[in-house]
């Protein structure tokens, strides 16, 4: 089954992210799988500071990482998302490849549950801005 992405973003490698091996340092993934998410959730209509007003924050549970191929400095790269929901908890399924030949360097599964005025609970505005996106 071919996977079906319904957001992508590109991203170029800095020199700072890099390790002394001249590679992406593996804490680097994670921000790039956040401003992914955060695009995603702005082309949704969704802010996370407007949403923690109405006191929705959007929080991450668990992420399970995967390295494939590392990026290097200068690489250029595309970050895409697919997403599904268990219960409660939307799960972004997060890939990262190389521009250049679209080989996957990086994949994840970041799960986001929400807490509604500090308990966990399902977000009605969540539910409806995700509902077109859900597999």
């Amino acid at each position: 089954m071919e996977k079906k992405y319904i957001f992508e973003t590109r991203m170029q490698v800095r020199d700072y992210e890099c390790d002394i091996e001249g590679i992406v340092n593996n804490a680097n993934y994670l921000h790039y799988c956040e401003h992914t998410r955060h695009l995603f959730l702005q082309q949704c209509g969704l802010s996370f500071a407007e949403m923690h007003e109405k006191g929705v924050d959007a929080v991450l549970a668990r992420m399970t990482m995967q390295f494939k191929t590392p990026l290097r400095p200068d690489d250029e790269f595309v970050s895409r998302l697919r997403l599904t929901k268990e219960g409660i908890k939307y799960v972004f399924h997060h890939d990262i490849s190389r521009a250049s030949d679209d080989r996957l360097c990086f994949r994840a599964q970041a799960e986001l549950v929400c807490i509604v005025n500090g308990r966990l609970s399902g977000s009605e505005d969540y539910d409806r801005a995700f509902a077109p996106y859900i597999e």
